[in-house]
């Protein structure tokens, strides 16, 4: 355990529950914790792990919770997360022309690059590819969310998100057998601030007409003037 990682009241500080429902839940196994000289301790990353496949499997409601948990977690430093202005013009592509699961990843990259902020699409096709190995990030509703394991601060000037919709889709891996035709690229420069954005996203994409925007939008343009407008309709 590092010292930036979680004992039992702290992580209840970070959670916004009772340290007592936070020892119930890691005594049934149900948040990752192990016990270190008779005490709790929590990992860091764990517990962003966890975070992020309850942001997966969550609902609008405790999407909703979860994102208003982060949100108090972070400093007072930290500008609430806006899916839009992550999004430069020039990181989407109407259509993505990839035809290849791997291509897909490659050309994502490349295009996050365009935007001047992802100095080395290389390596983050690297780590993106072996999130994807690890397990994909594709979703039963034919929508990707790329990322890599862990942040890559390294080779970011600053957090973006780009976006590819393919002519048709694909296999990508979703749990069902769906295909995949729309891909989301999240480059974060830490985890704290992967999780708020990926719980914003996740409130967008179930939002209504928010895929039928990224669908049949015909430009970047259009396209981000729609995600501002129902993200704007998003309850805080």
């Amino acid at each position: 355990m590092t010292r930036d990682d979680f004992d039992l009241d702290s992580l209840a500080k970070y959670l916004h529950l009772l340290p007592s429902q936070v020892q119930r839940m890691a005594e049934r196994g149900t948040v990752p914790g192990r016990r270190h000289g008779g005490e709790w301790r929590f990992s860091l990353a764990e517990i962003h792990h966890w975070l992020e496949d309850r942001i997966g499997a969550a609902d609008e409601k405790d999407l909703q919770n979860v994102e208003g948990v982060l949100n108090r977690a972070a400093s007072d430093l930290q500008p609430p997360v806006r899916i839009v202005e992550m999004m430069p013009a020039a990181a989407i592509a109407l259509p993505l022309e990839s035809r290849t699961r791997s291509s897909v990843i490659d050309d994502m990259c490349e295009l996050a690059a365009n935007s001047g902020y992802l100095w080395d699409p290389e390596k983050m096709a690297e780590a993106v590819r072996a999130r994807e190995n690890l397990h994909p990030t594709a979703l039963e509703n034919g929508i990707a969310l790329l990322h890599p394991r862990r942040p890559l601060p390294q080779i970011l000037a600053q957090p973006l998100i780009a976006f590819g919709r393919t002519g048709s889709g694909m296999p990508f891996g979703a749990e069902g057998g769906q295909l995949t035709d729309l891909f989301f690229l999240i480059c974060s420069v830490d985890d704290a601030s992967h999780l708020r954005t990926l719980a914003r996203l996740s409130r967008l994409i179930g939002s209504a007409g928010f895929i039928e925007a990224l669908r049949f939008s015909e430009t970047p343009q259009d396209l981000l003037a729609e995600m501002s407008r129902l993200e704007l309709l998003l309850p805080e």
